[in-house]
């Protein structure tokens, strides 16, 4: 745990050394690349984890985003996301149990437009995550049914982005804080008391910018690293309030090659509950290693 409280505050230094410097100009920075890095980025991971979780051949992120918007310069947009995420395990015949099915709907609202200034926006999020199974959530023994158990919830996110130039590192630089609520009338019964209704997301992302002597404006940001953590609150497992088991951490450096065109590596570091529809209630501690799309550019 004090591996994870270290990160946590390597990453909150970082923030806190960069976020008060801006440039004369944060342009380029729309409500399209905000998006792309509130959303989140597709992956597939390589079958190397190191750590706790059972054995893969890769873990697979779709997120395909359609835009709602009058013009490049609207300061109001929609983001429609039919997301998935999927495992395949190595398994007799290479099962890929229970995907997460995540479709969700995202508003954004530029608050200010200015160039010379920092810029705020707020974002709201209604989504729905289920694994498409409808047995019993629970075997026989009590224990949860990860294979064919039925999960599903719906839930509410709002929150702020701040975007400014890190010149420390010269580098775009996103601050996310974020409320999530799962409305319990909205999840399944047995889910109450073992999933977290309310949760408070935290991101910083810092995406290094090109040489200034480069005028490709489309290239893409050759290095990005993002900090996340999550605290649930609620009752959950009869976890004191302040308990550890609370806080999930995540980590991810990634790097695009000049000789790939649109993916990258990237290494990751989690540590908490698993995102995995049913799989919530296992703790994961794990490295991964993999190729990840990057849409950011400029």
């Amino acid at each position: 745990m004090k591996r994870q409280i270290i990160i946590f505050l390597v990453l909150l230094c970082i923030k806190v050394s960069g976020f008060g410097q801006v440039r004369d100009s944060i342009q380029g920075i729309g409500l399209m690349e905000l998006s792309h890095v509130n959303q989140g980025n597709s992956y597939v991971t390589f079958p190397t984890d190191i750590g706790n979780i059972e054995p893969l051949w890769f873990e697979a992120n779709l997120i395909p985003n359609f835009y709602l918007r009058e013009s490049k310069n609207s300061r109001l947009m929609g983001v429609l996301t039919p997301q998935i995420i999927l495992r395949m395990y190595q398994e007799r015949s290479y099962p890929v149990r229970t995907p997460s099915y995540m479709p969700q709907i995202t508003l954004y609202y530029l608050l200010n437009d200015k160039d010379n200034s920092r810029k705020f926006s707020l974002f709201g999020r209604y989504a729905h995550h289920s694994n498409g199974q409808d047995g019993d959530f629970f075997l026989e023994s009590g224990e949860v049914n990860v294979k064919s158990g039925d999960f599903a919830t719906n839930y509410l996110e709002s929150g702020l982005i701040v975007t400014s130039i890190n010149t420390r590192f010269n580098a775009y630089q996103f601050f996310k804080s974020s409320i999530e609520i799962h409305p319990q009338s909205w999840n399944g019964k047995e889910l109450e008391g073992k999933y977290s209704n309310i949760r408070w997301h935290n991101t910083i992302s810092i995406f290094k910018l090109p040489s200034q002597n480069d005028q490709n404006i489309n290239k893409k940001a050759d290095i990005s690293v993002k900090g996340e953590s999550t605290w649930l609150f609620g009752e959950l497992n009869n976890w004191n309030v302040i308990a550890f088991e609370r806080l999930n951490l995540s980590l991810t450096f990634y790097y695009h090659p000049k000789f790939l065109e649109d993916i990258g590596l990237f290494a990751q570091y989690y540590h908490g509950s698993d995102y995995y529809n049913i799989y919530f209630s296992h703790r994961l501690d794990i490295l991964r290693f993999g190729l990840m799309t990057e849409k950011l550019r400029f």
